[in-house]
Order: C-alpha cells, then structure tokens, then sequence
C-alpha cells in the first residue's frame, strides 16, 4: 500500500497520525537500502493478496481480517516495549475518524475492487495517492503553494491513469466498477492524511501506539458492517486465510515499523520513494504469481502516472542537502 508519511507532510497512503522520531532509535540491525527494498516488495505483494483473499471471502471479511491481524502484531510490539495506548476522548474520537478514512473505507474499496480487476491494476491506481493529494492539499492546505510543474505533474498523472484504463478505446476490457472503487480507496488516503494532519498532530504517543489503536478502532467499525451486511464466512480456506494473516500482519503491521525506521533514518522524501516502486512490484507479482493479462498501455500509463505522481511532490530547492 501507499506509504505512510509523517504528521507534517501528506502521505500517499496507508495509515499512521503521528511523528517517527520514536522509533527511530530502535534497533536499526539491517541497511535502510535493505529494508527499502523490503517495504516495496511487502507492499507491492499486498494487491496479490488481496486478490488472494477475495477467493474465499467477502470483501468486507478481507478488510476485517487485514486490520484485525494488523492490529495484534503491533499490539505484540507494544506488549514487549511495555507501551501504553493513546489516552483522552479528543484522541480517541479523531483516531475513530483517521480509522474510517485510512482503514475501514480504503482497505473495503480495495477488496470490492479487486472482485473484479486484476491486483496489478489495483497497484496502479493506489499510486494515484499523491495525485490526488496534491489537488485536496492546494484547498485545505495553505501551505502548500501551486507551482508549474506540480500542475503538470498533475496533468501528466491523470493522462497515466487514462492510458492505463485504454480512454481511446472507450474502457474496454476494463471494469469500471472496480477502477472506480480502487481510485477513491485512493483518494482515501489523502483526506485522511489532512484530517491527521489538522487534528492529530503533535498528540502524545509513539507511532506504533497510535496506528495500533488506529487498527483496533477499525477492527471495531469492521465488525459492525461485516455483520449488518454480510454473512458469516461458510469456512475458512487455506490460502485465502493466509492471505488476509499475512497482508494484515506483515503489511498492515510489521511494514509500517518499517516505514517508522526509514523516515526517521533517511527522511520522509526519500523514504516515500518507495511508493513509486509498489506498481511495478504489484503489477510483476500479479502477471508471474496470478497470471494476469498485461498490454502494453498498462505498464506505459502506469510510467506516466509514477512521472505525474514525482513532480506534484517535487519541491523547490532550498541549497541545502539533507542529513
């Protein structure tokens, strides 16, 4: 999934409101290069997985099943760190709205997508994030000031996405159901992240702790629309359920420490590069693991969209080199 960023600077994806100054101090034991590398491949499986999930269960049981193994690996982390929870109503309250917009809605619009278009084209569109974070970013942050070439980046993303979907050909071949509901899982994130950004804030408390209360809080919202508009799963199949253990507890969990680790050690332009290798990874595993068709305006658009994607993050230069 998208990578999460720090509260000061919007991500372009998944799921965590506070500073990584914490964590950055724990046991850095592998190079950054190493762990780079295995946050995209983390991420870039976790389409495969969902896609993987979807075969035996519902879409909103693949979300459930995905924050709730999510939520006990960092619960685990913070059993062992002797960490408390977040405390306070205010933080709780905003931690319920951050879990709807960066857990609960995204992750279900995800599953549903993936009914019926294959994960690599899912992939591409979670990397639309930064796209539409630029545009929510130029309206609810005053902050961050348009340029000429975060416009064109802007332009040239949504060109990717047009040639991804085959627009000169009216769409076909593609679902226009599933693009549409992995687009606004999406768009998602950016919003959560500026919820975050405005709400959260500077609020007590190490990353881990608040993702993992993030997590248990759309565990809860999960469990509530699983049983009002779904039917209990009639098994629980081998690979499927592995799937959805290991997209939660490795991608939803273990991969976020990571990123913590990353932003903290490198910083967080150099650590959300990572973001642009998840396509690429997700669309390989989907075409050598699942077997999924790719023409050659998947791999072209989905160029384009990363190109977009780069300037609309793209910031003037200020003289300086980074730590």
């Amino acid at each position: 999934m998208s990578a999460p960023a720090t509260a000061r600077s919007a991500p372009t994806a998944t799921s965590t409101p506070t500073s990584v100054a914490t964590s950055a101090r724990r046991g850095r034991t592998l190079d950054w290069r190493v762990r780079f590398a295995a946050l995209s491949v983390i991420w870039g499986f976790s389409f495969l997985l969902i896609k993987v999930g979807t075969e035996g269960y519902a879409p909103f049981h693949v979300a459930l099943g995905r924050v709730l193994s999510g939520a006990l690996a960092l619960l685990g982390v913070l059993l062992v760190r002797r960490e408390p929870l977040p405390r306070g109503r205010r933080t709780w309250a905003h931690l319920t709205v951050s879990a709807l917009l960066l857990n609960t809605v995204p992750f279900s619009l995800f599953a549903f997508a993936e009914q019926s278009i294959p994960s690599s084209l899912a992939g591409i569109c979670n990397a639309t994030s930064p796209l539409w974070g630029m545009v929510l970013s130029l309206v609810a942050l005053s902050e961050d000031r348009p340029t000429r070439r975060r416009f064109a980046g802007l332009g040239l993303g949504f060109l990717g996405v047009l040639t991804v979907l085959g627009a000169w050909q009216g769409f076909s071949g593609v679902d226009a159901r599933g693009a549409a509901f992995a687009l606004l899982a999406s768009l998602c994130y950016p919003i959560g992240w500026i919820y975050v950004r405005r709400t959260l804030a500077g609020t007590p408390g190490s990353p881990v702790a608040m993702t993992a209360a993030q997590l248990m809080v759309s565990t809860l919202q999960l469990l509530l629309v699983s049983v009002l508009f779904t039917s209990a799963p009639a098994g629980f199949p081998l690979w499927p359920t592995l799937a959805v253990i290991t997209l939660g507890a490795l991608g939803t969990g273990t991969a976020l420490q990571m990123q913590y680790g990353l932003v903290a050690e490198i910083g967080p332009t150099t650590a959300q590069m990572v973001t642009y290798f998840v396509p690429v990874i997700a669309t390989t595993a989907g075409v050598l693991v699942l077997g999924e068709q790719l023409h050659w305006n998947t791999p072209v658009g989905a160029a384009v969209v990363l190109a977009g994607a780069a300037l609309t993050q793209a910031r003037p230069s200020s003289g300086t080199k980074p730590a």
